[in-house]
This record gives C-alpha cells, structure tokens and sequence, in this order.
C-alpha cells in the first residue's frame, strides 16, 4: 500500500528512478514556486513574499492588533479574515460577535476582504477565490494547505503572518522536498480520509516528512477527482510536513474554470531531472477502508483488522489513557464491543476535510436504502454556502436529511470541540482533521473523557446505516454517485463578502468589543535568566491543544490575560497558580525585595544583590515534543502572558510551534537526546550571561541546575537559532523588536 524509499530521486522520462544524490531539487515544483517568491536568494534558505494572507475568528484580532501597535497603516497585500471558528460557540456572551464587528471595521480600515460567520469555512474560501497554480497562501490555520490546486500553502502562527502585513518575510531553512508518487485507483468505499490516514500512519511517527514539502505526482493522480485530491492534501499537516504542492491537469484547469477564475490555472509538473530527498510510493489501489483511534491521525489500522482484533486494539488505547492522565480518568472502549464488534454513538462529517461534495454526495448514496440506524446521531457540516447550495440544488441535501442526517451551518466547530461534543466515555467517529486528546470538548480535569476515531464519510455512512456499529464501506454494496459536471454559484459571496482588497479607508475607526484587550507590556531578555520550571511533561507529544485549550477557551482568544488562564488546564491544572507565583517572585525582585524562593536560589547558585538585579525571573515548561498540531500563536503567548522565558524539549513537533516561541520571546531550548531530565516542577534553572549569549550567537548555553537541593550543571541547545530570531527574544517578542526599529528610523 505505501512504500518508504529514504533514498534521493530523480525525475528519467517522466518516472522515478535512483539518484544517487541530492542535485537537481531546484528543478521540483516546489522550489520553482519557494523561488519565484524568494526575496533572499540563499541556496540554505528561503525568504518569502506570500501572494495572500488568510485567518479566521480565533487568530485574526492578536494578529491586527500586534500589527497595528507595530506601526501597520493598510494591508501591503490580500488579506481575509474568516468567521468560522467562533460564529456557533455562544460561550461569553457577546465577544464573539464583538470580534466579528472588529473584523469588519478593520478590513474597512486597512483594506481587506471580510466572509462574515457561516458563509464558509477559511480553507473553502482560500480554494475557491484565493487559490492559484503558483501561488503562495500564508495562513494563520495550520491545515493551510492548497497543494491540490498547484498552491503552497503554509499554517504558521499570527506573528508570522504581521512579519507579512509589514511587508517582512517569512524565512526558513531551505526545505527537502519528498515525491509522493501515485499510482493505482482508490476501490468503491475507499475516500480521501483513507489515503490520507494511511499516509499519515506510515510518516509521522518516524519524521520521515517532518519539515518537509510533499510533491504529488504519478499517473494515480488523474484517477482522483478534485475533492478527493483536496481531501488527502488539507491531511498532509498531520504528517507534519511544511506543505504540499501536486501535479495540475485538466481536473485542476476545469476546478478554476467552473469557480469563475481560469486564469489562475496552468500545468504544472515534475521536471525531467527534478531531484528529490526521498520518496514516498502510495498504490491508491491497495488502499482499504481505514480508521484513525484515538488520539491521533497517526493511529492508523484498517477498519478490517479493527473488527477483527477490537479487543485487543482497544484495550491498548485505554492503557494509554490511564498512562497519560495517571488514572485520574478513563475511558471505556472495550466496554462498547458487542459480539466482538464495536459500537459508537456518534458520527460527524465536517469541515475543510470532511464536508466536502463529494464525501456527502457518496454519504447520500449509502444512506438513501438505508437510512441512520436508530441509536445513533449523525451530523453534516458543508465547507460553503457554495457548496451548501450545490449540494440542496442536486438532491443531496434532501437525500441526507430523508436518511435521517442532521444538516448544519458552515462551521469548523467539531473539529476543535465547539459543535457536537459527545457525552462522557463515549465515541464519535468523524471525518475532521484530528482527534486528539480533549480536542472534540472532553475536560478530564472535570472528570469527562470522550473519544474519536478518524473515518472517511463513506465508512461513517456505512457504520450509520448499521446503528453505530463500525462498518467499513467496502463491506457494503451500493452505487457510487455519478461524477457530473460540478456548479459554483458566487451569489451568496458577492452580496455578502466585504471586498475591500486595495480599498482602505483609513478614516474608519476600529470597533472594539469590551473583551478585546491589548497585549501586556512584554519585557526585553535580561542580563542573566533565572527560570523556575512550572511544567515537566513527559509525554511522548504534547500538542497545542494541550498548552491552550480550543473549544470554550478560544471564545477569550482577543483577551490575552484571559485566555492565559486557560493555558494547559488539560493536561498540567496546577501550571498557571505556578506561573503566577513565578512572576510575582519577579514583581518583587523589581522593587528590590527578595521572595524565599529567590533566596533559596541566591544562597543555592551563590548570587549577589548586584546580579539579582540584573536577573530575569520567569517560568519555563519542559515537554518531550511540543507543539504538535495547531497553528495558533496562542500556545506559546500565553506561556508569555503568564511570564514564561523558555521551552526546553527533546524537540519541537513541528516549526510553526517553534516560531511561535520565538516570536514572543521565549528561548526555544533543546537538550541532547541523551540528556536526562528526571526533574520537577519547582526546580530552577540559572542562566548567566544568556542575553550576552543569544547576541552572540552562541549554540550552546550552560545552565545552573538546582534540583532535590543539589546544584548540578546542565547543557542547553540552541540549534539553528537565526540571526534575526535572537534579536526577537533579545527584545523581548516581535512587537518590541518592530517598535525598537520604528524607533531607530
């Protein structure tokens, strides 16, 4: 089904054959379209101008406000601002619909382009009016991906899409490029979220794409339809690659003819000689009906060896939970077999991935004979009104409800636990992006836990019609819809979109909710570093969702302090009443006082009154691998919010999460793979002369340990640590390195 091949590539006669080495990656897709946006010009590294800008409900207001307080006064380049994320979540009363106003006045402000709640979902609109063969899509969603449309897109967090808005670059090492090469053609029953699961299970847990860009090529990718493309594209996040890019055809000329723009198409393919680090071969025909357990798009196992071992399968998964939550919750799986089959209460179809046409239309077809089993509650999210009146004018929508679907607005509230949560100790199966831990609205902290499995639509459809138990929809015998000739109605997007691209009318006032907050004052690095760990984490992941929250909290995403609050509440609840001990030990410090904390660590690393005063207190966590997942900025500005100067990890999950800490200023520390850290929260980490050090470059930092009332020495990694990314933490985060330049011009 999918073949690992680590060794360099090359494009002979069109095929794939050995390489030898890596010469010739300049001649893929992906560095003709990096270059043609390359403002550096460095072999190493790449600089890049994106072409557009796209956020939605829980990222954009940090991200204008930081670039208005940097000295932004129009936007340099497209900009839109989506309401997808928060326009159902009622939490808070009205400061989702505040930020909402916000957006509106701001694109009125600056000039930029406004899709105001429920009329699509951010990826939707970015494919049908941003998307380009050769264009480059920055967006502040880490499932920015839209490689099936020729397009780069990259998920960062909000502070690099400001580097954007003032007129900065985005800059990174020069990535590898891995060739997808796709052959075969997908059974009946077998979709996107197959493909995708299956790729996913086989790269992410051995890094083999991490940081990487995947290319799509081979003659499996004219057996695709456009939407199952996309499907399998948007999952490539999860493989924690940097982006994606495929080979375009006449499918992609038709995609751009029929949304109005056949302009923005041209061919694109890989170039005879075209050079890869690696290549990863999938037979779309090999592929089987597949299921993702819980907690991650990476637990792959076919729905086939699922039923035939559940017991087994799932009594590990329990073990996990009891592992991570050390028995404080649990989660009951096995319980739910029933004559060795198991049974799920709840199915959800949504989202960018999920709640596509084509994955309803065939969702339909298996339901229209059928219909929903009773005892269990099945829900359909469409990506656009586009799409949504694509799906009512063809019959789909009828179908879906005649079967006994419930129907909702364009909203991307499943997918990070603000829209059908499941009850306690039970399980969905859901074809969204991720099912992490917590992700679909559990709070283990109050004793709830629930649970997804990641399925296609089809198989969801198939265990639908078979009351909840699980059912690949390879088992099934029904006729799979007929792929017609697709529709794109603009109506609803031009009497409701605000198109204010190259219109800015900067006399309008930004309107401003009682829940939108400035940032804190963010102070510069010091001297020297005291830091007290108010975290150790040890487990093998730690995602964002974990460090902060989505669901309820991102209702507070425009109110830093806030939503600081919420930061690890899942997984560490203790961490925040420690952060704020921390700074209140550097609040004293500051008016000259000494906290017994601070004294225990004085007499500990032997410091004087004249070195306190020249010394930082913060906080730090320390995670195996953190940052998995999300893209949004709020996983490391809260840990700034709350005082927090550094990450110490194995290493970062993923480089968005990396950028993030950066960016507010936090030291983004590794230790070596064989260094232990067998420490605990409270013990404290002294770092003399680390402002003289990040300055100089340096890539190595020896820290003062004090643990179980001993001081020991430790080594802390600083690899890759740019130039200009010293200067950021160096100033303390990027608005006062940009408020600093503004003050030297």
């Amino acid at each position: 089904m999918i073949k690992l091949c680590p060794d360099p590539v090359r494009i002979e006669n069109g095929v794939p054959v050995p390489a030898g080495e890596a010469q010739g990656r300049e001649k893929t897709m992906a560095y003709g379209i990096l270059r043609a946006h390359d403002l550096g010009k460095r072999q190493d590294a790449v600089s890049v101008r994106f072409d557009s800008l796209i956020s939605h409900d829980i990222t954009y207001v940090g991200i204008l406000q930081t670039a208005a307080a940097s000295g932004m006064e129009r936007f340099p380049l497209p900009y839109v601002m989506t309401n997808c994320h928060n326009s159902l979540c009622a939490v808070g009363g009205t400061i989702n619909a505040d930020d909402h106003a916000f957006g509106l006045s701001a694109a009125k402000k600056y000039g930029g382009i406004f899709v105001p709640p429920n009329l699509a979902v951010i990826h939707q609109y970015a494919r049908e009016e941003l998307a380009g063969c050769g264009k480059m899509v920055l967006g502040s969603d880490s499932h920015t991906r839209y490689g099936a449309l020729g397009t780069m897109g990259v998920g960062e967090g909000g502070p690099e899409l400001v580097k954007q808005l003032l007129s900065d670059t985005w800059d990174a090492p020069a990535p590898q490029v891995v060739l997808v090469w796709l052959t075969g053609e997908p059974k009946r029953g077998v979709g996107p979220h197959d493909a995708a699961i299956a790729l996913c299970g086989a790269v992410y847990k051995n890094n083999f794409v991490k940081n990487k860009v995947l290319e799509f090529a081979g003659p499996g990718v004219a057996k695709l339809p456009m939407d199952y493309r996309i499907g399998i594209d948007v999952m490539t996040t999860e493989t924690a690659c940097l982006s994606s890019v495929w080979q375009t055809d006449e499918k992609v000329a038709e995609y751009y003819a029929i949304h109005g723009r056949p302009a923005a198409y041209r061919p694109m393919r890989p170039a005879e000689g075209a050079v890869y680090d690696a290549m990863i071969e999938l037979d779309l025909g090999a592929l089987e009906s597949m299921a993702a357990l819980p907690f991650h798009p990476s637990e792959a196992v076919t729905i086939r060896e699922l039923n035939e071992n559940a017991g087994d399968i799932l009594r590990g998964v329990e073990k996990r939970v009891q592992e991570q939550y050390g028995g404080k919750v649990s989660l009951d799986l096995t319980g739910k077999l029933e004559g060795g089959r198991l049974r799920v209460q709840q199915g959800v179809i949504a989202g960018c991935s999920g709640g596509m046409y084509d994955n309803l239309a065939e969702a339909a077809a298996i339901l229209s004979a059928r219909g929903v089993g009773e005892g269990f509650n099945l829900t359909a999210y469409p990506p656009s009104v586009p799409v949504e009146l694509e799906l009512t004018r063809n019959g789909v929508s009828e179908a879906l409800l005649t079967a006994g679907v419930t129907l909702k607005p364009c909203f991307c509230g499943p997918c990070f636990g603000a829209g059908d949560v499941p009850a306690n100790d039970s399980l969905s199966v859901r074809h969204t992006t991720r099912n992490f831990p917590n992700r679909e609205g559990s709070k283990p902290g109050d004793g709830q836990l629930s649970a997804v499995i990641l399925m296609d639509a089809r198989s969801i459809a198939a265990t639908a019609a078979n009351g909840g138990l699980l059912t690949a929809a390879t088992d099934l015998d029904y006729a799979a819809p007929a792929q017609g000739k697709r529709a794109y109605d603009t109506a609803p997007y031009a009497r409701r979109v605000w198109q204010g691209w190259g219109k800015a009318e900067p006399e309008t006032a930004l309107k401003f909710g009682p829940n939108i907050v400035p940032w804190p004052a963010i102070p510069a690095l010091a001297e020297n570093l005291l830091l007290s760990l108010t975290a150790v984490i040890h487990d093998p992941v730690t995602t964002t969702d974990e460090l902060i929250p989505s669901g309820e909290t991102s209702s507070y995403r425009s109110n830093p302090i806030k939503l600081a609050s919420f930061a690890l509440s899942r997984r560490e609840p203790a961490y925040v009443g420690r952060c704020q001990a921390v700074q209140e030990i550097e609040a004293r410090r500051q008016k000259g006082e000494y906290a017994p904390e601070l004294q225990k660590a004085m007499e500990a690393f032997g410091l004087d009154a004249d070195t306190v005063a020249k010394t930082g207190v913060a906080s730090a966590i320390f995670a195996e691998k953190p940052g998995d997942g999300s893209a949004r900025e709020q996983a490391a500005s809260c840990q700034r919010v709350l005082g927090g100067g550094a990450n110490i990890c194995r290493e970062y999950a993923t480089k968005r999460y990396r950028s993030n800490c950066v960016n507010w200023g936090m030291l983004p520390f590794t230790v070596a793979p064989e260094t232990p850290f067998d420490y605990e929260s409270g013990d404290m980490l002294y770092l003399p002369g680390i402002r003289q050090a990040v300055e100089s470059g340096a890539e190595k930092v020896c820290a003062k340990l004090l643990h179980g009332g001993a001081v020991t020495e430790i080594e802390l990694l600083l690899p890759g640590f740019a130039p200009e990314e010293r200067e950021i933490v160096a100033a303390g985060c990027l608005m006062n390195w940009y408020a600093a330049r503004k003050d030297r011009a």
